[in-house]
């Protein structure tokens, strides 16, 4: 998969804060991930882009904007997960994505949900619950640091994805994502990931 494009209703619970919001999402290997939330009439509230190794959140109505490094470090800081910018392509789209820096791989005994293979890279370790003939991904767990986060994919008879399931014990952390209207390989351009933040909104950097 190079790209991909789909109505994302996405739900996340933490503590005894839950949020849920339905959004446009875009994905492009190896990096780029675009989410635009829309108000119940239909306009963007919130724009979220991870592109050229940064991170921007865009509050629409606050007129203010995160931004920062796009790295495992800032994510397990704002979301307590520790994702790379690639690694979250790779959960969004339902594939296995091996480390930058592949340090070690071996394919595990089956177990309940199958077999497995194992990839330890220099921030987490990966383990990938797959169809080792098709490709299909079953599950993905990812260890890093003392963040233990498990995606269990969603999929019709065809193996297509209709969505995860998240869940992150430590961060007392759990959330679910239904796609709608998918579109994979589409073609989605770079220039699609790129967002200005407009003049005069009020900036927060992450460090």
């Amino acid at each position: 998969m190079s790209d991909l494009r789909a109505l994302a209703d996405i739900t996340v619970e933490q503590g005894n804060r839950r949020d849920q919001l339905t959004g446009v999402l875009l994905a492009k290997t190896p990096a780029s991930v675009r989410l635009e939330a829309l108000s119940p009439f239909g306009q963007p509230f919130l724009l979220v882009t991870i592109h050229d190794d940064r991170l921007t959140a865009y509050n629409v109505a606050a007129n203010e904007a995160t931004v920062g490094p796009a790295t495992a470090e800032t994510a397990a800081r704002l979301l307590k997960l520790p994702f790379d910018p690639d690694d979250l392509v790779g959960i969004l789209a339902g594939r296995a994505v091996p480390p930058k820096d592949l340090r070690q791989a071996a394919i595990l005994p089956p177990d309940a949900r199958g077999p497995s293979l194992s990839m330890v890279g220099p921030l987490n370790e990966q383990r990938v619950w797959m169809n080792f003939q098709t490709g299909v991904v079953q599950q993905i767990q990812i260890i890093g640091g003392r963040i233990d986060a498990r995606v269990a994919y969603d999929r019709d008879e065809a193996g297509s994805l209709k969505g995860f399931n998240l869940t992150a014990a430590q961060s007392w952390l759990t959330g679910t994502v239904r796609y709608r209207d998918v579109v994979e390989n589409g073609g989605v351009d770079a220039e699609r990931f790129a967002f200005s933040v407009p003049k005069g909104a009020k900036i927060h950097e992450i460090r």
